[in-house]
């Protein structure tokens, strides 16, 4: 298995280079250059399999000889061991045909946690086989910096720096990071949104000779090997609903597009998915785009899902590039208009069948609120902002569909006590943080605060990562 660029400009990579990249290196991502298939006899094969014995079989085409078979079974036992629950992404009935996926059973209540405890793995086993030094630097709007915190903290070849924006993260999310105690890890707040982070983040990718100096490494869903172990949830959730014998939909929250692409890729792959059904919040790139081929900036306004805070939504240039032919050199020049004025148009030559697979719902505040409460009313389940967004959105698309008689699941992609404050809101009741996270309000905080500025920002990183100290 090869990696190339959606940008058309960067060598192509194998599966360790393209891990320990990142962000290519003429901007674009890396996507697959084909797509293996997953047909009707092995994802029967896989119905009643333990979620690690699936990662290994769905994984192991992307991968090729980069890891021996017992070095990624060893990986993927390693990261889902530290899970809350044997089925790590299990199903819980809403009604007739709908179903959430719990994804927040990791040890940051996330569901980057299915991601990143393996991404870390992955590093760890491949940078001591190569005996390399990363410095990780990511962008996060709230549970991307924990998870990836948690999954790289005090190992011995990563330095990692995790940005957010300053006050726009709940305190359970800050407080996740900031009272991690390692060595190797730095929490920095940015005076800024998230799409000011990321393209701190991106900035510092571009810079050839600061990327150079302290290896840059990445944990956002830039990184191909996120969205991998992402597609596995989707795979097992299909399976446990029917496929390949019955087509499923899924509903997922929404705001860099990177989830929902893993969807996309569980597609490509051949899983039976009817229809992948994003929901937005007030900032609903994502939904305009997906509602008129449009897409056009605007100002991110702060909200109840945080999360989802997002104007630039990174993952969305992979279904890009193939609307444009997998032709490289003409998403280029529309990925740098767009960023110059603000607006874009996706080609119409493949828009049909984007249509036909993707739906689109967009919930403000007010609604949200109410979505929370519907669901506990209906269930007695609490559910955090953003899996009650999923929810309404599957459940707009079901009553837009009404003959369709495919299931849906909805990703709950974190547990309400990330949320405490928005669920007792809307239902009156607030969620308690599980045991093993008891200590976060009262443990002493570790930051730096710094304006959105690309120089102190790197003269930050070269003074506390390793590697810059000895380049």
């Amino acid at each position: 298995m090869r990696y190339i660029s959606t940008r058309g400009q960067a060598p192509r990579l194998g599966f360790e280079e393209a891990l320990l990249t990142g962000l290519a290196r003429d901007g674009g991502l890396y996507v697959p250059e084909t797509w293996p298939q997953l047909g009707k006899a092995a994802q029967a094969r896989l119905a009643g399999q333990p979620y690690g014995a699936v990662a290994a079989q769905v994984m192991r085409p992307f991968v090729g000889r980069s890891l021996a078979g017992k070095a990624l079974q060893g990986a993927i036992a390693e990261a889902y061991g530290t899970f809350r629950h044997q089925a790590v992404a299990p199903l819980v009935q809403i009604d007739e045909g709908l179903w959430l996926m719990e994804l927040f059973h990791g040890p940051t209540l996330a569901f980057k946690d299915v991601a990143l405890q393996l991404l870390g793995q992955l590093y760890d086993r491949v940078l001591k086989a190569r005996g390399e030094r990363i410095t990780v630097i990511g962008a996060t709007s709230g549970d991307t910096g924990s998870a990836a915190l948690e999954a790289c903290r005090d190992r011995a070849a990563i330095d990692i720096f995790i940005l957010h924006p300053k006050g726009r993260v709940s305190e359970v999310q800050r407080r996740q990071m900031t009272t991690i105690d390692a060595a190797n890890v730095h929490n920095i707040a940015i005076d800024g949104s998230f799409d000011d982070c990321q393209d701190l983040v991106k900035a510092m990718f571009n810079d050839q000779a600061f990327r150079d100096r302290v290896n840059m490494a990445a944990v956002n869903s830039i990184n191909w090997a996120r969205v991998l172990a992402q597609v596995v949830y989707y795979v097992t959730g299909a399976i446990a609903l029917g496929a390949p014998h019955r087509a499923v939909s899924f509903a997922v929250p929404s705001g860099n597009f990177g989830n929902v692409y893993a969807g996309y890729a569980a597609k490509s792959m051949g899983l039976p998915i009817e229809r992948l059904i994003v929901g937005s919040n007030r900032n609903d790139i994502l939904t305009r785009f997906f509602s008129s081929g449009a897409m056009k900036i605007t100002r991110v306004t702060p909200s109840l899902s945080p999360s989802m805070d997002i104007q630039v939504s990174s993952n969305l240039e992979r279904l890009l590039f193939d609307l444009f032919d997998r032709k490289g050199e003409k998403l280029a020049a529309a990925m740098q208009e767009f960023r110059r004025s603000g607006h874009f148009t996706a080609p119409q030559r493949h828009w049909g069948r984007v249509a036909k697979t993707f739906h689109a719902h967009r919930l403000d505040d007010r609604q949200t609120l109410a979505a929370m409460r519907d669901v506990h009313r209906r269930t007695g389940m609490l559910v955090d902002p953003h899996s009650a967004i999923g929810l309404a959105a599957a459940l707009d698309a079901r009553r837009s569909a009404a003959k369709s008689a495919t299931p849906i699941i909805s990703l709950a992609t974190a547990h309400p006590a990330k949320f405490p404050d928005a669920v007792e809101q809307a239902t009156g009741i607030r969620p308690a943080l599980p045991s093993h996270l008891a200590h976060l309000m009262s443990a002493r905080e570790r930051l730096t605060d710094l304006p959105n500025d690309l120089a102190r920002v790197q003269d930050f990183v070269l003074a506390n990562t390793r590697l810059g100290h000895n380049r």
